[in-house]
């Protein structure tokens, strides 16, 4: 049985993706990917590129990456996804705050019907939710 402690601290995986996901990050910005221009829409234009543009220029660049450097980006597509995952669930709170309906968002996002999409988006939600 896990204890409450036990989940709260982060497993020795969870701690060697993080520091593969740092160090790739490192790699990046040093192989120009500091030289990214910030979106208006992120909220700290210091900050680090998102990994969803870093693992976009690791494949643009990837033929002047080594090995281990692409390596590196793989090991940023799990952060890459979360951060994808929070922009749809903000699109979709926002489409359903503007009165859409599941049907017209079920249909702009390819379910077959809006009952697939409103499941899709509560896994998603449940997700979220996991990370947070």
């Amino acid at each position: 049985m896990e204890r409450k402690h036990d989940l709260e601290r982060p497993s020795s995986a969870d701690e060697a993706q993080t520091g593969r996901e740092r160090e790739a990050r490192v790699r990046l910005l040093d192989k120009g990917a500091d030289q990214l221009e910030a979106r208006p829409w992120q909220p700290d234009a210091g900050a680090s590129p998102p990994a969803v543009d870093l693992t976009q220029y690791a494949l643009w660049r990837s033929s002047e990456l080594t090995p281990d450097e692409l390596l590196g980006a793989l090991s940023l597509l799990p952060a890459a996804r979360a951060e994808v995952e929070r922009v749809e669930v903000g699109l979709l709170f926002a489409a359903r705050s503007e009165g859409l309906t599941w049907p017209q968002i079920a249909e702009a996002m390819g379910f077959r019907s809006p009952q697939a999409c409103q499941q899709y988006v509560n896994r998603l939600s449940a997700r979220q939710d996991r990370r947070a």
